[in-house]
């Protein structure tokens, strides 16, 4: 499978709010980068430093996976770490906890629907 794929930033279709808080993937080279736009919204941050998880492509499918079935454990190398909370917002971290993004539900929902409508797959340009 070819990992030089679309570029840009993208978010679910499923997101319902205008795309102002969800959860955003972009591709480049043999990356997978996630983000969430939540940060962008306040002007107080600066965009240079908005906090964001990076994998190998090669473990995008394991985390899309993971990321659909809440009672899944995960002990691959370099994936990130998914925590469910009680109140529903998810947190991801990466595997060095130095970078951690917080979703509310719906953010999470939205992504999720989007893993699951294959919005978020490694597709060749």
């Amino acid at each position: 499978m070819s990992t030089d794929i679309r570029r840009g930033w993208r978010k679910s279709t499923f997101s319902n709010n205008g795309g102002a808080s969800c959860v955003e993937v972009n591709f480049v080279g043999n990356q997978v980068l996630v983000r969430d736009s939540k940060y962008l919204r306040d002007s107080a941050n600066d965009p240079a430093t908005q906090p964001v998880l990076s994998m190998s492509a090669t473990l995008w499918p394991s985390f899309c996976t993971h990321s659909m079935n809440p009672t899944s454990e995960s002990d691959a190398t370099g994936l990130p770490r998914i925590v469910r909370h009680a109140d529903g917002h998810v947190s991801v971290t990466n595997d060095d906890a130095s970078v951690e993004l917080v979703f509310t539900p719906d953010e999470w929902t939205a992504f999720i629907e989007g893993v699951r409508a294959g919005e978020f797959d490694l597709l060749t340009v």
